[in-house]
């Protein structure tokens, strides 16, 4: 049966954080870099169905397809690492440090970050004509999405960081099921599915993405979204940030772990 137990991915999941603490940095920038890319492509391809078609919903279908290929590809976001590799730290395997953890946070958030922004500089050329030309309408519902998402966030305060950081924590809870997804089948059929599921609910949802918005924030001021670089940062980067790395480590990593790979005695009458 191609159907993997929990209690042989989660090992997995231990041994994939580990492996990534020891990935060379060649191997873990080019990873990082491919991955915030295709997620970034993703996000457009989303957005214009979304736009076209009148339906956020079939948008939100399709988006799922950026996170696929680039698991199958092994490559590596930010936020499937924040769940991933503090498993190796918990598991206390040899030569795993918090220094190894964080070189491979800030290794992958560079890359996904550069790989990102070349996607959002490469659609609004394409958009502009070398920006030469109105951008058009798709361009300009963007730049209000990233208004909206950082100024009307601002305008609530406290409460409205807070609410960046719920829904990021809510998003990477379903993005890091999707990760684990990709482990749960032997298949590529079926960890195709497995994937699709609540990633697909994530963007939906309108939860928060800190690789999705890598793209989208600078696509959006690009495209003449009225904010500062200061504003994405502080109301949304920073806050979905964090909210990514509480949520999947509170929701997926530490649940799983401590159920399936450190297991208690069983209970006896």
């Amino acid at each position: 049966m191609s159907y993997v137990e929990p209690s042989e991915f989660a090992t997995k999941m231990v041994d994939s954080g580990e492996s990534k603490i020891f990935m060379s940095t060649k191997d873990t920038l080019i990873r990082a870099i491919m991955a915030g890319a295709i997620l970034g492509l993703a996000a457009m391809f989303a957005i214009t169905v979304a736009f076209k078609t009148g339906s956020p919903l079939i948008g939100a279908m399709l988006f799922p397809v950026g996170f696929i290929m680039l698991y199958l590809m092994k490559f590596d976001l930010l936020t499937g690492v924040f769940m991933l590799v503090p498993l190796a730290l918990l598991d206390k395997r040899p030569g795993c440090t918090m220094s190894g953890l964080l070189r491979n946070w800030g290794l992958v958030f560079l890359g996904n970050l550069m790989g990102a922004l070349l996607v959002a500089f490469m659609m609004s050329f394409i958009l502009t004509y070398g920006y030469s030309l109105d951008p058009g309408a798709i361009a300009q519902k963007v730049a209000s999405i990233g208004e909206a998402r950082t100024m009307g966030y601002q305008a609530q305060g406290l409460e409205g960081w807070l609410t960046v950081f719920m829904r990021g924590m809510l998003c990477n809870w379903m993005v890091a099921m999707g990760v684990v997804g990709a482990m749960v089948s032997t298949s590529a059929t079926g960890k195709v599915v497995a994937m699709w599921m609540p990633v697909m609910l994530f963007f939906y949802m309108g939860f928060e993405h800190s690789i999705v918005n890598m793209f989208l924030f600078p696509f959006s001021m690009i495209m003449g979204g009225d904010f500062t670089i200061t504003d994405y940062l502080l109301w949304n980067e920073l806050p979905t940030a964090l909210g990514n790395l509480v949520g999947g480590l509170l929701f997926v990593g530490i649940p799983l772990y401590y159920t399936h790979v450190k297991t208690s005695a069983e209970r006896k009458l």
